[in-house]
């Protein structure tokens, strides 16, 4: 179900049609480097990182991560959304990208259509993001849709991190 469009792209809820694709966001390097290790080895580990994780999100809250699909072909190149934390008082917005889309204004076009319905159709007064603060592409693109630098915090595994808000 495409939730957003855009010029370039479809958002869409995540499937367990996309466990494949699911697996290999997960498992490239920038994933793990700048989001994290999440125990996906598998594309049964995937299938259960979607039911227990995004399609939970849809059903519990009315939001979650999405797929973003390239609409001229329809292939699946990275994930952007909503995610409610436990650490975080409000709405986070976060995004990735499969590493042979980056640079590509991909991020930014989800990213900002993503604050804009977390805004304007869900009716969230503030969206945060984080994010470590050696990732400098993260940084910009969350300065390019507007958001600005509230103060660093520190996650749950004692990683310090800067918050951003709309």
């Amino acid at each position: 179900m495409v939730i957003i469009e855009t010029e370039r792209l479809y958002i869409s809820e995540v499937t367990l049609e996309d466990a494949e694709f699911i697996f290999e966001l997960m498992t490239a390097p920038s994933w793990i480097r700048y989001i994290g290790d999440r125990g996906i080895e598998t594309i049964e580990d995937a299938k259960n990182y979607i039911r227990e994780k995004h399609i939970q999100s849809y059903k519990d809250l009315g939001f979650g991560f999405y797929k973003i699909i390239l609409k001229d072909d329809n292939t699946p190149l990275g994930m952007c959304g909503l995610i409610k934390r436990k650490i975080l008082a409000d709405v986070d917005i976060g995004y990735a990208l499969l590493p042979k889309y980056e640079g590509m204004g991909y991020a930014f076009e989800a990213a900002n259509a993503t604050l804009d319905y977390a805004v304007n159709t869900l009716n969230f007064k503030k969206v945060v993001a984080i994010t470590t603060n050696d990732n400098y592409r993260s940084i910009h693109l969350l300065e390019k849709i507007g958001m600005k630098y509230e103060k660093n915090i520190f996650y749950d595994d004692g990683e310090e991190l800067l918050l951003f808000s709309n």
